[in-house]
């Protein structure tokens, strides 16, 4: 998931917030005038006294979906909001810990793999060298001026924002608690709740000698030996990263499988590619515990019935993720949770109580960052936008989504599986290709390409798009809108093809 940072004020390559550009740079004052704008623009700080008791909104959540709707309610709407965050840096996962210093380092990777790679187009140079702290710091320095932006659009939208933990006092106030501070409560006409969520830790022997998806941005140095525990698309993309940097590493799967959820032309394909990269597999197995060595970590596990042991450097469990409802109090004004421990709520967002609602992470359904960000506009919409939003969600049906793989991955719409099982095998077709990326025509190692088209009926309205190869991540948004718009194979094949692109596979399928 690629992360959409905002725009209106994010600094240029001068370190100017959007609406400065025009500031000049000449003279002395002007660079002083310069750098306390920036301070300004990255110093908002948050507020610790309400300027009123009720307001029309309370958003619990600082991360995608709750900045996005509170930006919503109060910027275009004009409602009066607070905003409470517990962590001490807006953004939530994504910008902080997800996927915007995730794609930073798969950046990195992905110039390690072409700088290997141009020696094969004939350029001459010395043996490359990698230095993981220069983009440890670079990357963090970028993540800590997008907090500034976060705080600084806060301010310019006029929301109160609040650092502390929320709690339920009622199904309309809050209770906002932080060490060393005295508490306070505000009400609210609306609340959200977009808490998030947090990775999963096992409870096993020596689990805490691991680190989440969380501690990989905290690693000083690269790790030579990695074992990756999990095989959906976080350890997956966090194992690619980590091989492409030169890194041998070692996936643990519970399974003889990867990406389970996926189409399997993406899933078989990448799993054999990675293989044949020299990334170790360790299928049907179960880690039972963790040790510390004198030169590493032992990883013990359990595989096909024999029990084994790995020493590595670094674990890193990629186990699923849980949501952050703990200390909330929902309970005690009636909020459901499911067998996840995931907020339930309808198609609106709404919750079981009256004017509570809930998305993102914490609801746990398309855990991606522009999904909470459009829900939350468009709750924002509906509760405040007047009788022209009465109507106004989220379409959760074709959702498109990447997974920054080596090579990636973009998917639309249902995998073959799912629309044989909601169709009718009779009503499927399928349409399927393989080939080699003309980039790689010239290089020794090849990456696959893959695309598979899926329709339904006589129509054959597109249902399901799955591609794996090289620019996958970037070529699926144009796609989405198409088959957003319900588009036919009739209607790819009636576009003309761009040549010689990969994507042009896509309006030639037969």
């Amino acid at each position: 998931m690629d992360q959409q940072a905002p725009r209106s004020n994010e600094p240029d390559q001068t370190g100017l917030c959007s609406e400065s550009k025009n500031i000049r740079p000449p003279s002395k004052q002007n660079i002083i005038d310069r750098v306390q704008h920036i301070q300004t623009c990255l110093t908002m700080a948050p507020v610790s006294k309400a300027s009123k008791k009720i307001f029309d909104y309370i958003v619990i959540g600082g991360g995608s979906g709750g900045m996005a709707s509170a930006r919503r309610a109060a910027g275009i709407h004009g409602a009066s909001v607070a905003l409470i965050e517990s962590h001490s840096v807006l953004g939530g996962t994504c910008v902080n810990v997800g996927c915007v210093p995730k794609k930073v380092m798969w950046n990195t990777a992905s110039i390690y793999e072409t700088l290997h790679q141009a020696k094969g187009y004939g350029y001459e140079f010395s043996d490359v060298k990698f230095n993981w702290p220069v983009i440890k710091a670079k990357r963090d320095a970028y993540i800590k001026r997008l907090n500034g932006i976060y705080d600084n659009n806060l301010t310019k939208e006029k929301v109160e924002h609040f650092h502390g933990h929320a709690s339920f006092v009622n199904a309309s106030t809050i209770n906002i608690s932080r060490e060393g501070v005295e508490p306070i409560e505000i009400q609210g006409k609306h609340i959200l709740i977009a808490t998030g969520g947090h990775p999963i830790i096992p409870k096993v022997p020596g689990a805490e000698l691991g680190i989440s998806s969380n501690g990989f941005f905290e690693l000083e140095d690269q790790p030579k030996r990695v074992a990756v525990v999990g095989t959906g698309y976080i350890g997956v993309e966090l194992a690619g990263i980590f091989h492409a940097l030169g890194s041998d590493v070692t996936i643990f799967s519970r399974t003889k499988q990867i990406l389970r959820k996926f189409d399997p032309i993406v899933k078989d394909t990448l799993l054999e590619h990675m293989k044949k990269q020299g990334v170790n597999f360790t299928f049907d197995s179960k880690v039972t515990g963790l040790r510390k060595t004198e030169n590493g970590i032992a990883v013990d596990f359990e595989s096909d019935g024999q029990k084994g042991e790995l020493e590595v450097d670094t674990v890193l469990w990629a186990v699923g993720r849980a949501a952050n409802t703990k200390g909330l109090n929902i309970e005690a004004i009636g909020v459901k949770l499911d067998d996840k421990q995931q907020i339930i709520v309808d198609e609106y967002q709404n919750t079981g109580v009256e004017n509570v609602y809930s998305l993102g992470d914490v609801v746990g359904k398309f855990e991606l960052t522009p999904v909470a960000i459009a829900a939350g506009r468009k709750l924002s919409d509906r509760l405040f936008g007047g009788p022209q939003f009465t109507h106004a969600k989220l379409d959760y049906v074709n959702i498109p989504t990447v997974v920054f793989s080596h090579p990636t991955i973009g998917t639309i719409g249902y995998t073959e599986p799912e629309a044989r099982e909601k169709f009718g095998d009779e009503n499927i077709k399928v349409y399927e290709t393989r080939f080699g990326n003309m980039y790689f025509s010239v290089l020794d190692e090849k990456e696959p390409t893959a695309y598979k088209l899926i329709v339904s009926g006589k129509e054959e309205k597109v249902v399901g798009l799955h591609i794996i190869g090289k620019d996958s991540d970037e070529m699926l948004q144009g796609f989405g809108v198409a088959i957003r718009m319900g588009a036919t194979k009739a209607d790819f094949d009636a576009c003309v093809a761009i040549h010689p692109t990969s994507s042009e596979e896509l309006v030639t399928l037969r």
